[in-house]
């Protein structure tokens, strides 16, 4: 592994972990999968997992550190974390909404928050939008069209903040 950071997020997969990082590094411009380890012999009796199976899947987001683990079907993901992508238009906000949702639940979409296929959450929001829930005697229109919105709108926001 490169560069160690303080803080890195490991994402608990059943068995998913490469096809995970692989979706992941291909719909963020600035990522890449930086290691791959497998499963041996040791611990077989606790893991059950084939020897060269993959265990962990690292990559890199954007300079951010994942982990991906292969750990078992016993946790799933649920909305209590998410991870922010701040973006700085609609067509890029269009890109995370499109790709991240593929496959995923669309009951989970709302206010800019989606679960893509494996059930991690993410919120797809416009750079601007603390800027506007900061407009004076604008905020409560702002929020009540964010609250409306599925795929968050910059045009529908910013309209709610005139």
């Amino acid at each position: 592994m490169a560069n160690l950071q303080k803080i890195t997020a490991c994402l608990w997969f059943d068995n998913q972990a490469e096809e995970a990082a692989r979706l992941y590094t291909s719909i963020f411009k600035k990522s890449r999968i930086t290691d791959t380890t497998h499963f041996t012999e040791a611990g077989r009796e606790l893991h059950g997992r084939e020897p060269g199976a993959v265990m962990t899947v690292e990559f890199e987001i954007e300079g951010q550190a994942f982990t991906a683990l292969n750990g078992g079907p016993m946790f799933k993901f649920t909305e209590a974390i998410s991870f922010a992508i701040h973006c700085d238009t609609q067509a890029e906000i269009d890109h995370f909404w499109e790709k991240l949702g593929a496959g995923g639940d669309p009951e989970s979409q709302q206010c800019g928050w989606l679960k893509d296929k494996f059930g991690v959450s993410w919120q797809v929001v416009p750079m601007i939008l603390p800027k506007l829930l900061r407009i004076p005697g604008k905020s409560q229109q702002v929020l009540q069209a964010l609250l409306q919105m599925k795929k968050l709108e910059i045009a529908g926001l910013e309209e709610a903040g005139r």
